[in-house]
């Protein structure tokens, strides 16, 4: 208990349990004045009670009379005073300033002074307990910072814990550590599945660059198998709460949940309060682990330093995964979370009694391969993407109709299956694959050329404007000669097709005479020859007729025009 909250010495209540007294000590006075039964001992015991003076009190009583909204707050200022409120228009002015008080005071002062005649505005002092009254802490935080920082204030409920597998909770973390990739440095990405009964980490996949649904297949199989080296962690969830990532919501992953039995919840948008366990995960994370590692990326820098040091040794990808691992098993078999009162994940994943859904590893891979539809198997192999996939269970079988399964982004194999009767056939590596040298080779040029025409977009969209020091319309700067321009809009203007054509090249032949055509339309068709008429079989053109016009082509026996 803390000490203000404490009952006093002399018998006393708090002065806040006092305060919150007021109302109904007043009201029973008030219904024993009303039955003609209120003496002076009734008022002398609720003051001695509320810690105040008789005459306050009988002061109390009387201002009922005047107002009744009185009674429900008895000592507090009237409503009918004339003190300053945060307004609509207040409001609007801090969401204006972004929650700067002062800037404010300054908008209503000058509002104020423009006003005929003018008015006094509130003082600074007035604001700021208008608005610290009238406002709560998460509305103050909202026109300050937005809706994320009004969330901050927001109450949330905890969901009940269930039972082990019944509820998963999925999602991407950026690393904010830097490792190096091939000679670069980049932030990894960690893809998680947790349990949110245990708190057990179920499964886990590291992916040096973006993730894809490449990485949450495997997190998915990690997590999924409870054979080594993934632990005891695993089986079938009955649901899976994931938000609106595309990755988590393609086709092939939706796919394998729904194979799996597994139902999907997508979260709406913006809302990490509704899947809080895996959101912990990465703040603990971050503080438990990656801010030790080298390379942390939100480390305090003395002054200007950027935010990595050129002499600091990265690590390497694998070492990195291989501490991530490391950790993970950590946080499962050795970690308290105080959620579960003093047990680790794996004692409360062993103290559960629900039985599990196993599923093989075999099948479990065939789940979480995406399908790329029938081809046929000839004597070069199978082509797939423009590039033909070999193996040696192929010989003999040119001819046949086969479905290709693959994992997403992994083009070096691809799974085949008999297209009629659906029996795996065997897997398909890439024929003449290039090497990694030749691989890098490739990349850099890439990587060159994207460099060049970035830079190449950039100068040509650069635009400079003079300074000034004097209220004027903006000066662009960088003339052209009319050469230049002309020169430049020629070339433009042959790669756009639409920009060649001539429509107005052969002019449009007059409408027969009986046509009723408007004179906007008349007027651009010009009188022309008289229109020939295809030739027929025999080569022969039809003969005219006796308004010398093209005679109309006759229709044989067959119902052909001759």
């Amino acid at each position: 208990m803390e000490d203000g909250d404490a009952i006093r010495s002399d018998g006393g209540l708090p002065a806040a349990s006092r305060t919150a007294l007021r109302g109904p000590a007043v009201r029973r006075l008030l219904a024993l004045r009303a039955g003609k039964k209120l003496t002076a001992d009734h008022v002398r015991v609720a003051a001695d009670a509320l810690g105040v003076s008789e005459r306050t009190v009988w002061r109390w009583l009387a201002a009922v009379q005047s107002d009744e909204t009185a009674a429900a707050n008895p000592g507090a200022r009237s409503q009918i005073d004339a003190r300053f409120t945060v307004t609509p228009e207040v409001r609007g002015l801090l969401a204006l300033w972004k929650g700067n008080v002062r800037a404010v005071h300054r908008e209503l002062v000058l509002r104020a002074a423009r006003q005929s005649p003018p008015t006094d505005a509130p003082s600074l002092t007035t604001l700021h307990r208008a608005i610290r009254r009238d406002l709560t802490p998460g509305e103050r935080a909202g026109l300050a910072g937005g809706e994320r920082a009004a969330r901050k204030h927001d109450v949330f409920l905890a969901r009940p814990r269930g039972w082990r597998n019944q509820v998963w909770e999925t999602d991407h973390m950026q690393a904010p550590v830097l490792v190096d990739v091939e000679g670069k440095p980049r932030r990894p990405w960690v893809t998680w599945f947790t349990d949110c009964s245990t708190n057990a980490i179920t499964g886990v996949a590291v992916t040096p660059v973006h993730p894809s649904r490449e990485s949450v297949l495997a997190a998915l199989r990690s997590a999924v198998l409870r054979e080594d080296p993934y632990g005891p962690f695993g089986g079938l969830p009955e649901k899976v709460r994931v938000d609106r990532g595309k990755d988590f919501l393609s086709r092939t992953v939706t796919a394998a949940f729904d194979l799996l039995e597994v139902t999907v919840e997508d979260l709406p948008a913006y809302t990490p309060h509704l899947k809080g366990t895996v959101e912990g995960l990465h703040r603990a994370v971050e503080s438990m682990f990656l801010a030790a590692l080298p390379g942390y990326a939100r480390q305090p820098r003395p002054g200007k330093r950027p935010s990595c040091p050129k002499d600091e040794v990265l690590l390497g990808f694998e070492d990195f995964t291989a501490r991530l691992l490391a950790w993970t098993r950590w946080w499962n078999t050795e970690h308290h979370p105080a959620p579960l009162r003093g047990r680790t994940p794996l004692q409360a994943w062993q103290d559960d009694p629900t039985p599990l859904r196993d599923v093989a590893a075999a099948d479990l891979w065939t789940f979480t391969l995406e399908d790329a539809g029938t081809r046929t198997l000839t004597t070069r192999g199978i082509r797939f993407r423009r590039r033909d996939y070999v193996g040696a269970w192929m010989t003999g079988q040119a001819g046949i109709q086969v479905r290709i399964r693959f994992m997403p982004h992994h083009d070096h194999r691809i799974e085949v299956y008999h297209a009629a009767t659906g029996r795996y056939l065997g897997p398909a590596d890439l024929a003449d694959q290039a090497t990694e040298e030749q691989v890098s080779a490739v990349r850099r040029a890439r990587s060159a050329r994207a460099r060049r025409l970035k830079k190449d977009l950039e100068a040509s969209q650069r635009e400079r404007y003079a300074a000034v020091n004097q209220p004027e319309a903006p000066q662009r700067l960088g003339v052209l000669t009319t050469a230049q321009a002309e020169a430049e809009l020629a070339q433009a203007a042959g790669t756009n097709l639409s920009d060649l054509a001539m429509p107005d090249l052969i002019p449009l032949a007059a409408p027969p005479a009986g046509w009723r055509t408007p004179a906007s339309l008349a007027a651009l068709t010009t009188p022309g020859p008289p229109v020939r008429y295809p030739y027929g079989r025999d080569g022969a053109s039809a003969p005219d007729g006796r308004d010398r016009r093209a005679a109309p082509p006759t229709p044989d026996e067959d119902g052909d025009s001759s």
